[in-house]
């Protein structure tokens, strides 16, 4: 079966995980919004317990694009039970792993916020988020295993489905346990906290009745749990684990970044994490197409048509750019509008506005730079990626520092450093591609 990297084929691809994403990100928009009316110490705490719960999840996240990767390299070459003794042998990895993090997030966290957040209000709630947040760390590594093997095969109808389910679990919950509505108790931000836990556990639930019905479970041998096979693991470690790396310390700086907002007091955190959410809902077709370029290398590569693989990334950026320009251009309509979604505070909102216009430019290099890094990963070399990532964030983290450190400069001033990110990698990630010899790489 040939491959079609057609941009309607593209769009066939992405739009499914576009639609997931806009209800995922509904998520985090109603889990701010709440938060932002409950209040602004819960406001900024939800900001710094989100990053660091997703910062210790990307461990997983990374090894489930690796898995994602394999899998779409199977699927290419037509092996098609392969596909399945990969997902089985993740889904051994991921358990594991979850087990591991929930126990580091349940130990560790409270002495790690203690030492690293100055505001002792922001530490408490934020360590009340996270003491709740970290038992649904179970559920959301598996679901990422279902992500990834349905974006591998290139069927991403489900990811739109499940997702919606999940937003709308998530929204219920979060009116009735933040606020104590319908004879549920108020747990503010517990209750947000807790509302994600059921959503997550709720996806899983979802996703494993669809695939038992409607997905073809001999055709790629899923569940069969066999013994392990090394050999198999190898390559999985080979190109997961540097991914896994790399989303650690993609989300681990995005971490420091908050912390040090946060040293310049509560408002900047709390305006920071309203533009961290509707920045996040800007980036979702930058991260729905980038999956799918993601997906397609590995496709065509291993049906061996290296020739189709620039291309195919090059399309895939005109059509992420197009989608984020029409989002910014509907957003500034009327920015004030956008805001007022998370607070009603008439300062706030005018405190908040020009750093909604910082991030409007930084937005539209992103389709670029996220789209070219993901191509660079889609063709195995993950380790290179990480190099690459490793290097745009010492660059990153360096502007940050420089710009609130040394410049002293206001809070829109340090959102400036979206443009170092997003500019340095794009240049590495053509620069890789275009120079370097990645056709030789074998997973």
């Amino acid at each position: 079966m040939k491959i079609q990297t057609s941009y309607s084929n593209i769009w066939k691809v992405a739009y499914p995980i576009i639609l997931g994403s806009v209800a995922q990100n509904i998520i985090a928009l109603t889990d701010t919004a709440f938060l932002g009316h409950l209040s602004e110490t819960a406001l900024g705490a939800a900001a710094i317990a989100t990053i660091f719960y997703f910062a210790v999840v990307m461990l997983g996240w990374g090894f489930g694009l690796g898995a994602q990767i394999v899998m779409a390299r199977r699927y290419g070459e037509g092996n098609y039970k392969l596909v399945g003794k990969t997902f089985d042998h993740a889904l051994y990895f991921l358990v594991t792993l979850a087990f591991l993090l929930f126990g580091f997030m349940e130990i560790q966290s409270p002495f790690i916020l203690k030492e690293i957040v100055q505001s002792d209000a922001i530490f408490q709630a934020s360590n009340d988020y996270i003491s709740v947040r970290a038992w649904g760390i179970l559920f959301a590594c598996i679901n990422l295993l279902f992500r990834a093997f349905y974006i591998g095969i290139a069927k991403t109808k489900i990811i739109s489905w499940s997702t919606a389910f999940m937003a709308i679990i998530n929204i219920f919950f979060d009116y009735v346990l933040i606020f104590g509505e319908l004879g549920f108790p108020e747990m503010g931000i517990k209750g947000a906290a807790l509302a994600s836990v059921i959503a997550e556990a709720c996806v899983l639930v979802f996703f494993i009745v669809y695939t038992l019905r409607k997905t073809p479970v001999k055709k790629y041998n899923l569940f069969h749990f066999p013994k392990i096979d090394q050999e198999l693991y190898k390559r999985l470690l080979k190109v997961s684990f540097p991914m896994m790396i790399q989303n650690f310390l993609a989300l681990s700086c995005w971490f420091v970044f908050f912390l040090l907002v946060e040293k310049m007091g509560e408002r900047e955190l709390a305006i920071s994490n309203i533009i961290r959410s509707i920045y996040v809902l800007i980036m979702v077709p930058v991260w729905a197409f980038a999956s799918a370029a993601n997906t397609l290398v590995s496709q065509v590569i291993g049906e061996g048509n290296y020739k189709e693989v620039l291309p195919v990334i090059f399309k895939t950026v005109k059509l992420s750019f197009l989608c984020v320009l029409a989002l910014v251009g509907v957003s500034l309509i009327s920015p004030e509008l956008v805001i007022s979604i998370y607070t009603d505070e008439i300062n706030l909102i005018a405190e908040t506005k020009p750093v909604l216009y910082v991030i409007f430019g930084a937005a539209l290099l992103f389709p670029v730079g996220i789209t070219l890094f993901q191509g660079v990963s889609g063709t195995g070399n993950t380790f290179h990626a990480m190099l690459i990532e490793i290097l745009v964030l010492a660059c990153y983290l360096g502007g940050v520092y420089t710009l609130i450190e040394i410049f002293k400069l206001s809070i829109s001033g340090v959102w400036i450093s979206e443009y170092f990110y997003a500019g340095f990698l794009a240049l590495g990630s053509w620069l890789y591609l275009r120079f370097a010899n990645w056709k030789d790489s074998k997973i």
